[in-house]
């Protein structure tokens, strides 16, 4: 008997790796649902045309439909669940671990037995800065061509280096991955790594404010004699939207900026103001003499043609779709770390 009673205890919580499979398989799963509007949201985002109907989301799609069918709306998938699962199980496994390590050392120095007091707003966006900050670092690379593969050949840098045989363009994860190295050199695949590291803020504004708002909700509930410390699936679902919201809104000219480094469609607009300020005989003949701008200068650029609502392009399409996968993720989030659970004790059980 106390031997069934030792097999059947599961461990209390998961443990910093559970926590980051399970966020990152919940993170595949939200962005697998959204993904023909992250495809669209991305378009929107390289493109320097000034249409309005570039800058519709609804618009975009009907025109990936027209020209490639279905297919279209899954331009980049398999890259961009690499990059999601890469990048989630990261970002959970570093936060959860940060955080855990933090949290340790703060009862160290309390009374035994003392419960922990909850982490400052300020810490808790600090800890998921430094998280996101180490899960950049590590999957940038996937990044870059998941991006590459959803824009596609229409804003890729051979056909602004003077390139029209697009047949022979081959978009798979290797084929892109070799033009960017064939292009860039290895550090071409860390293009965008500057404003990848300035927003990791976005994440750590979205878990900060989602953490904070929830400790509130369980506070009322704990009140109202609830009886339970978990949020509803329908709450969870609001304060992830609510959450994501806001980081999207203070982060967005970066998000955007991000975008046009990696898909180099701001080599492009170099090329044209550089075409325009020199003479004939000195003219470039393709981007790839050009220095890549850099976010500042994407920034700048866009602010000096667009005025302020520049930067703000494509919002409504990246808040959409930000929004609506953020709010799946945390609405989710414990029904995959509950089979996360199961999952490892059964392991455990089989080993």
């Amino acid at each position: 008997m106390s031997v069934q009673s030792k097999v059947a205890a599961p461990p209390v919580k998961l443990t910093p790796l559970g926590m980051a499979l399970a966020g990152a398989l919940g993170g595949c799963f939200s962005t697998a649902v959204v993904y023909p509007l992250d495809v669209a949201k991305t378009q929107i985002q390289a493109s320097n045309s000034k249409r309005k109907d570039d800058l519709s989301m609804l618009a975009v799609l009907v025109r990936i439909f027209k020209r490639e069918g279905i297919a279209g709306y899954y331009k980049g998938f398999w890259a961009t669940m690499l990059n999601t699962f890469s990048q989630q199980y990261a970002y959970f496994f570093f936060y959860s671990f940060v955080r855990t390590s933090y949290i340790n050392r703060l009862s160290r120095n309390l009374p035994k037995g003392s419960p922990v007091p909850a982490l400052s707003t300020a810490a808790e966006l600090l800890l998921g800065a430094i998280a996101g900050g180490l899960a950049q670092i590590f999957t940038i690379p996937v990044s870059v061509i998941a991006t590459r593969q959803q824009v596609g050949r229409q804003n890729s840098s051979n056909k602004s280096s003077g390139s029209t045989d697009a047949s022979k363009y081959d978009d798979s994860f290797l084929g892109v991955a070799r033009e960017i190295v064939d292009e860039e050199g290895v550090g071409g695949l860390w293009l965008g790594i500057k404003p990848g590291l300035v927003l990791t803020v976005n994440p750590a504004i979205t878990y900060g404010v989602f953490e904070r708002v929830k400790s509130v909700f369980l506070a009322a509930q704990a009140k109202a004699g609830s009886g339970t410390d978990k949020l509803g699936a329908g709450t969870s679902f609001v304060v992830g939207a609510l959450s994501k919201t806001l980081a999207t809104v203070v982060t967005y000219p970066y998000i955007m900026a991000k975008v046009r480094v990696q898909t180099r469609t701001a080599d492009e607009d170099e090329a044209k103001e550089q075409h325009t300020a020199l003479p004939t005989a000195h003219k470039p003949h393709h981007t790839s003499q050009l220095k890549h701008p850099g976010a500042l200068d994407i920034l700048a650029r866009v602010l000096r043609t667009e005025g302020p609502a520049g930067w703000y392009r494509g919002m409504g399409a990246q808040i959409t779709k930000a929004v609506i996968s953020q709010a799946l993720l945390f609405m989710s989030k414990e029904q995959f770390e509950q089979w996360t659970l199961a999952l490892m004790i059964l392991w455990a059980r089989m080993g």
